[in-house]
C-alpha cells in the first residue's frame, strides 16, 4: 500500500478502471444533494460520524474539502486499543478498518450528504475487502454508526441503491454500531495536503477531491 512496491503504472490502470466505474453512477434521484444551509431544526452541537473506505489518505482528503465539516482524522475502527497501529492493522488480522472520524455541523451538511459523497465520490463501495491497489479487510466499506438515525439513514440508502441497480454490482458496505475510533500515526495526518506529488495520492486520491468539486459544487470548499 501506499508507496510500497507496486508498479506505477499498474497503480495507474487500477486507479483509472475504479473511477470510471465511480463516476458512472448517479444516484441523485435516491438522495438530492441540497445545498448547505441553516437549518434551525437541526441540532446545535457539532456530530461526529466514521466511514471506511479503503486507503484513510482519500478519505480524509475528501472530507475536508466538504463545507460544515469541522475536521477529518483518519484512524482505526473496528479493532481493539491493543491492535490500533498502522504495522499491526496492515496485517489485516486485527478487525480494524483505516478509518475517517468527520466531525461536522448538521445545521450545514447533514449526515445524510455525508453518506451521498461517502458512495458517489469516496470510494467503490462495491469492492469487498479492497479498493484499487490495496487489498486486505482493513481496506474494506465500512459505516460505524453512531446511533439509530444514522443506522437508518446507511441502511435505507443502501438498500435504495441496491433496488435501483446504480451500480453493475450489489453494495458491500457494512453497516456496524461504532465502538472505539483509534487516532493514527502523525505522519498519515493530511497526507495528501503535505505529500501532493506522492504518486499514490496523485493517481488515487487527487481525482477523488476533483470529482467531489464537479459533483457537489455547493457542497466543496477549497479549505
Amino acid at each position: 500500500m501506499k508507496g510500497f512496491l507496486f508498479i506505477l503504472v499498474a497503480v495507474a490502470i487500477a486507479c483509472s478502471v475504479a473511477q470510471s466505474s465511480m463516476n458512472t453512477v448517479d444516484i441523485s434521484s435516491l438522495v438530492p444533494a441540497t445545498s448547505p444551509q441553516a437549518d434551525p431544526a437541526a441540532p446545535k452541537d457539532m456530530q461526529k460520524a466514521v466511514f471506511a473506505g479503503g486507503c484513510f489518505w482519500g478519505v480524509q482528503a475528501v472530507f475536508q474539502h466538504v463545507k460544515g465539516v469541522k475536521s477529518a482524522v483518519s484512524g482505526y475502527s473496528g479493532g481493539t486499543k491493543q491492535t490500533a497501529d498502522y504495522e499491526t492493522v496492515s496485517s489485516g488480522k486485527t478487525g480494524h478498518a483505516e478509518s475517517v472520524e468527520v466531525t461536522f455541523d448538521p445545521a450545514i451538511v447533514s449526515y445524510q450528504q455525508l453518506l451521498y459523497v461517502f458512495f458517489s465520490v469516496v470510494h467503490d463501495p462495491t469492492e469487498l475487502n479492497f479498493q484499487g491497489p490495496d487489498h486486505g479487510t482493513q481496506y474494506r466499506s465500512a459505516i460505524f454508526y453512531m446511533n439509530d438515525d444514522q443506522k437508518k439513514a446507511a441502511s435505507e440508502l443502501i438498500e435504495a441503491i441496491n433496488r435501483a441497480k446504480a451500480f453493475p454490482k450489489p453494495l458491500v458496505t457494512q453497516v456496524v454500531p461504532f465502538e472505539a475510533f483509534y487516532r493514527a500515526e502523525d505522519y498519515h495526518q493530511d497526507y495528501m495536503k503535505h505529500n501532493p506529488d506522492d504518486p499514490y495520492i496523485v493517481y488515487n486520491d487527487k481525482p477523488k477531491v476533483v470529482a467531489l468539486k464537479e459533483k457537489f459544487p455547493d457542497l466543496y470548499t477549497e479549505k
